[in-house]
């Protein structure tokens, strides 16, 4: 099939404020789309959306508030149906985390991680749906994890939020193939960003330390990329495709590393 043209797309664009987010922005606006900004940090999106004009973009739209906030997805979504009466990319990229013992853990940090990373991301792309079917060439783009292929000690709730949004993309892709929506699985591996600045808790230090990650520069270009060549799944870290290759082919051996950690 021809590449997909981002020429003038319209995108909402989630977690947008910072890390691979914000570097996914700066990729885009080269190629003249209309962004909607969506981050809990108005500065932020303010200070993105002045950057963007300098880097021509069509539009850059900010709209601040939390993800899993009903309310602000219905104004998302209003405003897109206003503004550009169809959506040709949503991005579901805001995430949150928390490094504990599930044992040492609670249900409310369980249940915002689960909020903000897979129930938030649902439900925006339920409501978006139509919105996509008006779209040119639509795709949704669901950034997940190289944990959403493999669970690790001390993030068991980011692993479990990071399965489900693989499983759902999985099956949500089949049911929207004959409708000409898209869907495209982000799973980086550890991104250099303020992503572990921002944890809902830490109760101690992971033992392996924060391992070596690559630029959310070099994960933003990759994803351009694999939207483009009309990708399923990217992992834009060489070291998460090799725990995923090890996990599928040598799960014994993965448990046996992992265990000495737990």
């Amino acid at each position: 099939m021809a590449r997909r043209s981002l020429k003038d797309c319209r995108i909402v664009l989630t977690g947008a404020s910072s890390g691979i987010g914000r570097a996914l922005a700066r990729e885009l606006a080269p190629q003249g789309v209309h962004l909607l900004l969506v981050a809990r940090r108005q500065a932020e999106l303010d200070s993105l959306a002045a950057e963007l004009q300098q880097r021509g973009v069509g539009s850059a739209q900010p709209l601040a508030g939390d993800i899993t906030d009903p309310d602000l997805r219905k104004t998302l979504l209003q405003r897109v149906q206003n503004d550009w009466q169809g959506l040709d990319l949503l991005v579901n990229n805001a995430g949150v985390s928390a490094h504990s013992r599930f044992a040492d853990s609670n249900e409310q940090t369980l249940r915002r991680i689960m909020e903000v990373n897979f129930f938030a991301p649902a439900e925006l792309t339920r409501g978006a749906i139509p919105l996509l079917r008006n779209g040119r060439d639509p795709l949704v783009v669901n950034v997940g994890s190289i944990l959403g292929h493999r669970g690790v000690p001390y993030n068991s709730e980011y692993c479990a939020s990071k399965f489900a949004l693989r499983g759902w993309s999985e099956a949500l892709r089949a049911e929207l193939h004959r409708e000409g929506i898209g869907v495209l699985l982000v799973s980086p591996g550890t991104t250099d960003t303020d992503f572990f600045e921002h944890l809902l808790a830490q109760e101690e230090a992971t033992p392996w330390g924060k391992p070596q990650g690559v630029s959310s520069e070099q994960v933003a270009r990759e994803m351009v990329r694999a939207v483009e060549r009309r990708r399923r799944e990217i992992f834009p870290n060489w070291r998460g495709r090799l725990l995923v290759t090890l996990n599928r082919f040598c799960p014994g051996f993965v448990d046996r590393v992992l265990n000495r950690y737990g």
